[in-house]
């Protein structure tokens, strides 16, 4: 039992994506779901011939959690009980894969596999949705008001969960060959773990690793590609091993996050030496986030390979352990040794280390203990 995640910021991208993987995939099964306003579910089943069934439900709460759980589960768990070898699942717009793999994980009780988690998107309109400063809801992609999101933190989540991005230019929508070239090739920057396709029979089927896919979402995780050739895309990485001063952190994060398509890393700051700050920037949006105790309050050794879902491997000093900022930025001409310089003058200096970490000022207002 083969299972095909499909996620989408918009329906027409979608619908491009049903099409080509009907005709890639003639006998499977496509379920396509659609989240309408005041909670209705609109979910479509298509066979290799023909519509099979099409049924509203309104659920109590319209929300894209109890889409998934309440009529998502449920149909696909129906289609399993009737021995169907292949499910091409299509999320409705702006869902995340990862909470629709994670409640079939729960909620299934048919043996299956999750051959491919694949994410759709038009490439010459990436950078339009990653610099949307408004919400998902105000964009238009969802009918839930309560939903914060950005597109761009919607698109980085899905690229970073998925093995594979599907190119899908909708039909009615006039293609940009100049800004779909830019988007090919931010892509690979973005999702360099992803084999980025232009058909849906270049997916690579059964190569979804849902352990390895939860890891690249962890706040604070840092997985960096290598530069790719001719690209003005790069990715920029910075490490320093002292603390950070906070408000000249804050001072510096303007031009630290200036031109970055996505920001993220983890921080040590020094009014909080005990909390594993993770940062996370999205086009015009940049935020902070208190993820917990380190490592090293939890334990005197470096974990072995593989024994933590932070990150496959973890920088480990004699001395502080994991704690240490590590930030990588992806943007496009972004300078290294201006990055480098910004993020070394944010660090403690000799006196200011042995200072009490509450004599420091702390704009941030963190706890001092996780």
């Amino acid at each position: 039992m083969l299972l095909t995640v499909v996620s989408s910021l918009d329906v027409l991208c979608r619908q491009r994506a049903c099409e080509m993987l009907a005709a890639a995939h003639p006998a499977a099964m496509l379920v396509v779901h659609d989240l309408l306003d005041d909670g209705v579910v609109v979910r479509r089943v298509f066979g290799p011939n023909a519509p099979v069934d099409r049924e509203e439900t309104r659920l109590e709460h319209g929300c894209l959690s109890c889409t998934v759980r309440l009529d998502v589960v449920p149909t696909v768990e129906r289609l399993l009980a009737r021995g169907e070898e292949h499910i091409v699942i299509a999320l409705p717009p702006a869902v995340p894969a990862a909470a629709a793999v994670s409640a079939l994980k729960q909620g299934l009780t048919s043996q299956f596999t999750v051959g491919s988690v694949m994410v759709v998107c038009a490439p010459d309109s990436l950078e339009d949705h990653i610099w949307d400063h408004h919400t998902l809801f105000e964009s238009g992609f969802t009918p839930t008001p309560e939903d914060q999101r950005t597109p761009g933190e919607f698109l980085i989540g899905e690229l970073a969960f998925s093995d594979t991005v599907l190119m899908a230019d909708p039909l009615l929508v006039p293609v940009n060959p100049d800004q779909r070239a830019r988007g090919v090739q931010l892509l690979n920057e973005l999702a360099p773990h992803a084999r980025i396709a232009d058909g849906a029979d270049a997916a690579r089927r059964g190569s979804h690793n849902y352990a390895e896919a939860m890891g690249r979402t962890i706040a604070g995780s840092v997985r960096t590609p290598a530069q790719a050739p001719a690209s003005p895309f790069v990715t920029v990485t910075q490490r320093v091993q002292r603390p950070l001063h906070a408000e000249r952190f804050r001072d510096a994060l303007a031009r630290l996050a200036e031109g970055c398509c996505w920001l993220r890393g983890r921080l040590w700051i020094a009014t909080a030496p005990d909390c594993r700050i993770a940062i996370q920037g999205i086009g015009p949006r940049v935020w902070l986030e208190n993820t917990g105790p380190w490592l090293a309050d939890q334990t005197a050794q470096p974990p072995a390979s593989g024994a933590t879902d932070r990150e496959p491997s973890l920088d480990w000093h004699s001395d502080h352990g994991d704690r240490g900022t590590v930030i990588a930025a992806t943007g496009e001409h972004l300078d290294p040794a201006e990055f480098a310089r910004l993020l070394e003058d944010c660090q403690l200096t000799d006196a200011e280390m042995d200072a009490r970490p509450a004599d420091l000022p702390d704009p941030f207002d963190f706890t001092l203990t996780s």
